[in-house]
């Protein structure tokens, strides 16, 4: 049992990190055992995500006066709410977890400003992460200096494998 000053700590740090941050999204854990939620929050902690097993009847004061505050009727049950500035890696990592590890369940998120249902989770987990968008960018703005340079060199090797043929057949 939390004191009473120990609960309004809690508070502000959960009002804390859901104002400063830019998405949430929340998942039910019941079932999965110490070392499992481990290994999720390893996996959170290197991408710098925060993963907070949460109280949720505190966690529904603190989250009032946040950004969030649509997502209080989620919190019921064995809930953990994942907090960061990268919404594309927190739902790529609790989808890719989700399915290997069928107890966790992925109730909802936000981003935003818009609460996002489980559908639309799993939707975020299929974008691209912010590097391999750059690697693509790169790789499609590389591409056309590419093909400009053979384009300009065709005509020159083609000049030259003409003249080439007619020496050769004189």
């Amino acid at each position: 049992m939390l004191s009473k000053e120990a609960k309004k700590n809690y508070i502000e740090e959960m009002k804390k990190n859901f104002s400063s941050n830019e998405s949430v999204m929340i998942a039910q854990y019941k079932g999965l055992n110490v070392n499992e939620l481990d290994e999720l929050r390893k996996q959170l902690r290197e991408k710098g995500i925060l993963f907070k097993i949460t109280k949720n009847t505190i966690t529904k004061i603190a989250i009032k006066e946040t950004p969030v505050k649509d997502l209080e009727k989620y919190f019921t049950g064995p809930t953990a709410a994942a907090i960061s500035s990268d919404p594309i890696s927190t739902a790529k990592i609790l989808t890719k977890f989700a399915k290997s590890h069928d107890k966790l369940k992925i109730v909802a998120g936000f981003m935003d400003g818009k609460v996002l249902d489980q559908k639309e989770v799993a939707i975020i987990a299929t974008l691209p992460s912010l590097e391999e968008a750059r690697a693509k960018i790169v790789g499609i703005l590389a591409s056309p200096a590419q093909k400009l340079v053979s384009i300009l060199l065709a005509p020159g090797s083609k000049i030259a494998n003409l003249a080439r043929a007619k020496s050769l057949k004189n």
